[in-house]
């Protein structure tokens, strides 16, 4: 098993983790992304998932229907980008991104993880779950978004970044820097 396809695993688990603990109740809830709610957020990342699988497979993505399902879809849609992460040929083939021409390896362990991950603490926050995050995961994404800083500042990507306060663990650090107050 290859580091990103680890890593992706850690990071799905834990938000499977949080999605099966969103109370009935819980969908309309606001999140830290301030225009999506729970239900919002969770077809974001659905739809992201959706979104790299078309690339790989040169096919229009399905959409998400936010009123189907979303554990269903996200169970289907994380394993679809697991599965290609264990077929050698599909994982190595080059597909084009928001970041330019890749291997789909490295746009699942550099966008994938990292949206995943930092909206797995968006979704604990909103729904009142645990909010820590893997170590090595939020390393890694550190270590991405430190080299793309303005290109995610946009609408549907991260708001202004926030100075941490002196002395911040690792996860506050990544928080911070896509706009989240802690």
């Amino acid at each position: 098993m290859t580091e990103t396809q680890e890593r992706y695993r850690t990071v799905a688990d834990g938000f499977t983790a949080r999605l099966r603990g969103v109370p009935p109740d819980g969908w309309s809830a606001s999140t830290p992304c301030t225009e999506w709610t729970v239900q919002e957020l969770v077809a974001h990342v659905i739809d992201t998932h959706r979104r790299v699988m078309g690339a790989l497979d040169g096919s229009k993505a399905a959409e998400v229907d936010p009123c189907a399902g979303l554990a269903g879809q996200w169970r289907d849609a994380s394993g679809a980008v697991a599965e290609a992460l264990g077929d050698e040929a599909r994982a190595t083939r080059m597909v084009g991104g928001p970041f330019g021409e890749q291997p789909v390896e490295s746009l699942v362990g550099r966008l994938v993880c990292t949206d995943t991950l930092v909206h797995t603490w968006d979704l604990a926050r909103a729904t009142g779950q645990d909010e820590r995050l893997d170590p090595e995961a939020v390393a890694s994404s550190r270590e991405f978004l430190a080299g793309i800083d303005e290109a995610v500042r946009r609408r549907g990507g991260f708001a202004a970044k926030i100075e941490p306060s002196p002395g911040a663990d690792e996860q506050t650090r990544l928080l911070n820097f896509a706009g989240r107050a802690v």
